[in-house]
């Protein structure tokens, strides 16, 4: 699948906060094997040493960069910081984050409207992280989206797909619109899950970051997004009500 004109590597998309050294991090994107990496404006402080830093160690991966707008809770916060990060990384690819509750990150998607039209207006490529609403994903694709990124839980909580409804739906209502589940992927198994839904990608971070063996962790996810990905090829079956015998009853011995 192709994310506006370009293909990645991999449908491992690899967030970079909150690991215990940059070193951890460097090994874990590469046990990875990563398609991107996201990196949030804030981790760049202008003229810090340490931000200076952090930047030459996001080159060197060799990954694509995918800034993002964390932490901005108004339109014209996500707005600026867009413009900053474009400036700073060189790359007019963004996701676009504009947060409306507190307790669950959850997405501001009148707000994220608002941001993403005016962001692709400016020639910005847009990454929108939205809920699985699909009203919502309308309005992103017609303010110019060309990908979707919808929750699978809130950020950062682990509990996988709370709603696989809600997003086999939104999969079967835009085929052919690059889907990628961000936020509250916990498991390996979770992100297998979502390539079986048909989605294209998914975007981890904290659970990698926060794992007990980070590097470890990383390499698990590679191989889960691996098979999900090749299950959907393979074309599983479909789920059944009732049993279905594996064995043919054909030249079964009648025994009397």
């Amino acid at each position: 699948m192709l994310f506006y004109g370009t293909e990645l590597a991999s449908p491992l998309m690899l967030g970079t906060a909150q690991y215990p050294s940059p070193e951890i991090l460097a090994d874990s994107v590469r046990a990875a094997d990563a398609g991107l990496v996201t990196v949030s404006l804030r981790r760049e402080s202008a003229g810090a040493r340490a931000g200076q830093a952090f930047w030459s160690l996001i080159r060197d991966l060799g990954t694509p960069v995918l800034p993002n707008t964390a932490g901005c809770h108004t339109v014209k916060e996500a707005v600026t910081t867009a413009h900053m990060a474009r400036e700073v990384f060189e790359t007019d690819w963004v996701k676009l984050e504009v947060i409306g509750e507190s307790d669950t990150l959850q997405p501001d998607v009148f707000g994220l409207v608002e941001a993403a039209r005016i962001l692709s207006s400016e020639g910005f490529k847009v990454f929108p992280y939205t809920t699985e609403d699909l009203v919502v994903a309308e309005r992103l694709l017609a303010a110019g989206c060309e990908v979707l990124m919808p929750w699978g839980a809130p950020i950062g909580s682990g509990k996988g797909l709370n709603n696989v409804f809600g997003l086999r739906a939104l999969r079967a209502h835009f085929p052919d619109v690059p889907l990628v589940v961000d936020a509250g992927i916990g498991l390996p198994s979770h992100a297998t899950q979502a390539l079986e839904l048909g989605y294209d990608a998914v975007l981890i971070n904290t659970a990698v970051a926060k794992a007990g063996d980070p590097v470890a962790m990383a390499r698990a996810f590679r191989l889960a997004v691996e098979a999900g990905r090749l299950a959907r090829i393979a074309d599983p079956m479909e789920a059944r009500d009732m049993a279905a015998p594996s064995t043919p009853l054909l030249g079964k011995p009648a025994l009397s």
